[in-house]
């Protein structure tokens, strides 16, 4: 069985954890984002804030590479610009990315994506 690291955007935190759920119900391992809905991190003093965002990123970064596989959560084709530099790790790394949707409106963002995986179903079967 595969282990995967789930990406995307703090606003489809909802689906996101729903998601993260069902897949560790189905025995898979899962690194799932922080998704941190503090917004008093935007009050910190500018080093504090800078080393908070360093933080989060390199822990993701770190789940990506454990992971076997990338799956970006990007509903209705949106990739906000930390899952978008995620892709660009996923890439390099080697790791399979698979995405929710195609993105609408970066076709650079396509030509990453090896599989469209709209299903949780569909995705606990290519990880199993």
């Amino acid at each position: 069985m595969k282990s995967v690291v789930i990406c995307g955007s703090r606003r489809y935190r909802t689906e996101i954890r729903k998601l993260e759920k069902k897949l560790q119900d189905n025995g898979i391992v899962v690194f799932a984002p922080i998704l941190n809905t503090n917004r008093n991190i935007d009050k910190l003093e500018p080093d504090l804030k800078r080393y908070a965002f360093l933080g989060l990123t390199l822990h993701h970064l770190e789940y990506m590479r454990k992971a076997d596989v990338a799956f970006f959560y990007n509903k209705e084709g949106y990739l906000g610009n930390s899952s978008t530099m995620e892709l660009g790790a996923a890439a390099v790394l080697g790791k399979p990315i698979y995405a929710l949707e195609e993105d609408k409106t970066e076709p650079c963002r396509n030509v990453l994506f090896d599989k469209i995986v709209t299903t949780p179903s569909k995705l606990i079967k290519l990880l199993k």
